[in-house]
């Protein structure tokens, strides 16, 4: 069985409102898709593993990024090439603000980044918080749950994950952005978990990985008919819970 090698980049301290479920996720449609899944958490302090062929990250309180920050220099050079490179990663909320140039905290305090993703970060004292609903072009309408003070800003030129109906929502509440891309490199502000609801950019994520791994993505050949049921049960749940997300503001 061909395996790919899953890095949940910080659980210990950068996971909140259910960002392991995008983990889970993405191990499981692996497994019915025909791979074998090999998750690695990797913790401050850690050993960076030998192979890596995707990076989840997720988001945490000012005080689990200051935890992180300083294993985080350390591994910046490392992380910039692999992105460089292409490998798929998704970094949510907290993490998303540290792959970007700064995140400049509501006390005035300065946290670098490490300059993947050309956007910068500003806390603020309104929270942006609810169920939201974007429009990308590659992922069709993404769903997920925002709670956030930073206020994101994309240097020109960067793409956005998406673009929100509402002021208030989002990037920073004013340009109706959400979320960036650059390379293979998904930085969001959504929770919820992300990928359980979002299936597309689940599978983006895997193809990715699978077809800078081996080659080519060919689950058609490798599933067999109680794969592709309980596929199909995942995707159906995932669109009972969009439906039910996307109509509930909060």
């Amino acid at each position: 069985m061909t395996t790919i090698d899953i890095m949940s980049l910080y659980p210990k301290d950068m996971n909140i409102y259910g960002d392991t479920g995008n983990v889970l996720t993405v191990a499981r449609r692996l497994a019915l898709y025909g791979y074998e899944p090999r998750v690695i958490a990797y913790n401050q302090g850690d050993p960076w593993p030998d192979h890596v062929d995707m990076i989840l990250g997720g988001g945490g309180q000012d005080t689990g990024q200051k935890k992180i920050v300083d294993d985080f220099y350390r591994r910046a050079d490392l992380l910039r090439a692999l992105a460089a490179d292409g490998v798929p990663m998704l970094m949510i909320c907290g993490l998303y603000q540290l792959f970007g140039e700064y995140f400049e905290t509501v006390d005035g305090a300065r946290l670098d980044g490490i300059g993947v993703i050309g956007a910068y970060t500003v806390g603020r004292d309104v929270r942006m918080i609810g169920n939201l609903v974007e429009h990308s072009d590659d992922f069709g309408d993404v769903i997920g749950y925002e709670n956030h003070s930073g206020q994101t800003f994309l240097r020109d030129g960067v793409r956005p994950l998406g673009r929100v109906d509402a002021d208030g929502t989002g990037n920073n509440g004013q340009d109706h952005t959400e979320g960036a891309r650059v390379h293979n490199v998904i930085g969001t502000y959504m929770h919820g978990s992300l990928l359980p609801k979002n299936p597309a950019v689940a599978d983006f994520l895997i193809r990715t990985a699978v077809e800078r791994r081996y080659g080519a993505f060919e689950p058609e050949r490798l599933q067999d008919a109680d794969s592709r049921a309980a596929l199909q049960r995942l995707d159906e749940a995932a669109e009972q819970a969009r439906r039910v997300a996307a109509g509930r503001p909060r």
